[in-house]
């Protein structure tokens, strides 16, 4: 992966030297490509999280969860650009993301639902997220609605 600067300013139809103004290093560009749309994910997982009223709120967080990655994964390739760049450019700039998956992990292994499963649960999703970045064989819409129901409903027969 080649990130230039010049090729950033090109892509956003900006001079490098109105990019620079905004981000005066590469680092710096890539940890905006990785905390802003991470900020909309976090936002749009809490307010899941607000908005669940089921079972006295056993399993709301693993639904919010699972619903604001569902929301986020197919229509926010930004997000997946910025990782991408992240991990290939400078690992520490994934330290925001560890540290949201670890508050994640801890929430959902005190959701109600027994840890073990809810981890699945987790991991299911991350990888649907990870087969859609990399076009991996995606699911069509029907069957990526019916793979969220499936899972939304596996947070209610614990």
């Amino acid at each position: 992966m080649s990130l230039t600067l010049e090729a950033a300013a090109k892509q956003a139809g900006v001079s490098k030297g109105g990019l620079l103004y905004h981000f005066p290093s590469k680092d710096a560009l890539v940890a905006g490509m990785v905390q802003h749309p991470m900020q909309n994910y976090i936002d749009n997982i809490e307010k899941n999280v607000d908005q669940d009223t089921l079972q006295h709120g056993r399993g709301r967080w693993t639904r919010s969860f699972i619903k604001g990655t569902f929301e986020q994964s197919n229509p926010d390739k930004h997000m997946d650009a910025g990782l991408m760049a992240a991990a290939t450019i400078n690992r520490d700039l994934l330290k925001p993301v560890q540290d949201a998956y670890e508050q994640w992990q801890d929430h959902i292994d005190n959701d109600g639902l027994d840890p073990i499963n809810a981890t699945i649960l987790r991991l299911a999703v991350d990888g649907l997220w990870f087969s859609e970045i990399f076009e991996l064989a995606p699911l069509e819409d029907d069957r990526r609605q019916r793979v969220l129901e499936r899972l939304i409903q596996l947070t209610k027969e614990e």
